[in-house]
C-alpha cells in the first residue's frame, strides 16, 4: 500500500512546520510557501494533487504528524 502527500498551495500559509518537522519530504520556495519534494525533485506547481510525492516508510510519521501540526491545513495524504 503506496502513500502520498501534496500540498495545496492556496491554503499554505508558508510557517515551515512541515519543513521542520520532514525536511526529506517538505520544502518551501522563494515564494514562502512550502511544496513537497522526492529526493531531488521539487513538485513546484502549485494548484493541486498533480504533484503527488511518494512518502518514504521512514518519513511517514513525520508526514503524518506535519499534516496535523499545519496551521493552514493544506498538507493532503493519499493512500493507493
Amino acid at each position: 500500500m503506496g502513500m502520498k502527500v501534496w500540498i495545496d498551495q492556496d491554503l499554505c500559509t508558508g510557517d515551515g512546520l512541515c519543513e521542520e518537522i520532514s525536511p526529506a519530504v517538505f520544502t518551501l520556495l522563494d515564494d514562502g510557501l512550502a511544496y513537497v519534494k522526492e529526493g531531488d525533485k521539487v513538485y513546484s506547481d502549485p494548484g493541486g494533487p498533480e504533484g503527488l510525492a511518494e512518502i518514504p516508510e521512514k518519513e511517514l510519521e513525520g508526514v503524518i504528524e506535519s499534516a496535523e501540526e499545519c496551521p493552514g491545513e493544506c498538507i493532503f495524504i493519499e493512500v493507493e
